[in-house]
């Protein structure tokens, strides 16, 4: 039976910042977080960190118990995941549980893209296909310094920071980020995630989505055909004839 090892999501959402393409799923922030994040500050206290936005699957690796899991973004075992990237980031995650272990300490979890599928955004990646954006325990997000110091320590990849110190409007934040990112992306990159911190501490984040972006335009959903993977693991499946064009993979198939 599938079930939530953290008893909650690995990830929530992230509040939209006005002009966004906006899903039926998704909700704008609140005005006077706009106002904070790209216009003015509260006083001296408030910091703005923008960061470049990454365009996967939103997956986490938790330490419980003294044990490394990996999670999706739900909360649930990326093992029990009818799709095949969660089943190839569990594997990942079990190759790479030394550096999980050396940067997780107990009831901590990272949270991060993985980039191994083509969502609607094409990478030629210049890195592993795991990118860390937040370090939390519980719904305690760490600030900025401590994800990054601690990431370091494991030698994970964090997306590229564009902008730290006052408000910054979101045009002038693409300008930064540029048509492609920092990641190798081989499309036009989706936008931007902002990071606001006050007196150290993390008050809330908010994203820009560009207007014309399309999610999941290179998913099997949507063309009616195969997979298109930005990075692809270098072991054999037992049973990959079990998985279907769509990705997906039925219960019986495991990896050598």
């Amino acid at each position: 039976m599938k079930y939530k090892p953290l008893g909650i999501k690995s990830y929530g959402s992230i509040g939209l910042l006005p002009g966004s393409r906006q899903t039926p799923s998704d909700k704008h922030c609140h005005e006077g977080q706009n106002r904070i994040a790209t216009l003015k500050p509260r006083d001296r206290h408030d910091e703005i960190i923008v960061q470049e936005k990454l365009d996967g699957s939103n997956v986490g690796v938790a330490c419980l118990d003294g044990k490394i899991l990996a999670l999706t973004r739900a909360g649930y075992l990326a093992s029990t995941s009818p799709f095949a990237q969660h089943w190839h980031f569990d594997s990942w995650v079990k190759t790479n549980e030394s550096r999980f272990q050396y940067v997780l300490e107990e009831g901590e979890r990272v949270c991060g893209e993985w980039l191994m599928q083509a969502h609607g955004t094409r990478y030629k990646l210049r890195h592993e296909p795991f990118v860390a954006f937040d370090l939390m325990k519980k719904h305690y997000r760490f600030p900025y310094d401590a994800f990054v110091a601690r990431m370091k320590l494991g030698y994970f990849v964090t997306p590229q920071l564009l902008h730290r110190g006052l408000p910054i409007t979101t045009n002038t934040a693409l300008q930064y980020l540029g048509q492609y990112g920092r990641h190798g992306a081989q499309d036009e990159v989706e936008g931007v995630v902002y990071r606001i911190q006050r007196r150290g501490e993390v008050d809330f984040l908010a994203k820009y989505i560009k207007p014309d972006k399309v999610d999941g335009i290179y998913l099997p959903e949507q063309t009616g055909g195969e997979p298109r993977w930005n990075w692809y693991p270098n072991y054999d499946w037992v049973g990959w004839s079990d998985i279907r064009k769509d990705g997906v993979m039925d219960g019986n198939s495991r990896m050598r």
